[in-house]
Formats: structure tokens, C-alpha cells, sequence
């Protein structure tokens, strides 16, 4: 299995995603091999973490959340996130 982080700098930007959940949840679930998603508010960022079968998985999550951002939040789109993804090695 696969993850990617996306790290957006804008707190308020989780509950804008929050407000929209089944849309965004909508948007990551068509990937083939999906299997997570987990959107996190920290104290100075929102983090979206999704979960896939492999590396293609979690590429074409990246570029759906990134156009599903253009569309309906452009405001959002304007500060694109810091992208991290790899390997599950150990899960629980």
C-alpha cells in the first residue's frame, strides 16, 4: 500500500473540506484502489492523508484533489500544497 500527504497552509481550509465531505470523499474514492482518507486540522495547517494500493493510486489522488481545488475553491488552489507520498511499511 501506498499514502500521500498533502500539507495546505490554511487551518481554515479543513473546515471548508468538512463543510463539502461527501463531495471530497466522492472525488478520492473513484481511484481505483483506494482505501483512506483522513483529513486532519493541525495547529497551523490541514492535512489530507489518503491511502491506496500502489503509487498510481495515490499520483491520481493528487491530481483529482488538486483540480477538485481549482473547481470549487480557487481560492484554496491559489497556495498549493506540500506533497509527500510513499510506502505503507508497517500498518496496524
Amino acid at each position: 500500500m501506498h499514502a500521500t500527504l498533502r500539507y495546505y497552509g490554511n487551518t481554515g481550509l479543513a473546515d471548508a473540506l468538512a463543510a463539502r465531505g461527501d463531495e471530497v470523499k466522492a472525488v478520492v474514492s473513484a481511484v481505483p484502489g483506494f482505501r483512506a482518507y483522513y483529513l486532519i486540522r493541525t495547529d497551523d495547517s490541514t492535512v489530507s492523508v489518503t491511502v491506496c494500493d500502489d503509487e498510481a493510486g495515490v499520483e491520481e489522488t493528487n491530481r483529482a484533489a488538486a483540480d477538485w481545488i481549482r473547481e470549487n475553491m480557487p481560492e484554496a488552489a491559489a497556495d498549493p500544497p506540500r506533497i509527500t507520498a510513499g510506502e505503507i511499511v508497517l500498518s496496524s
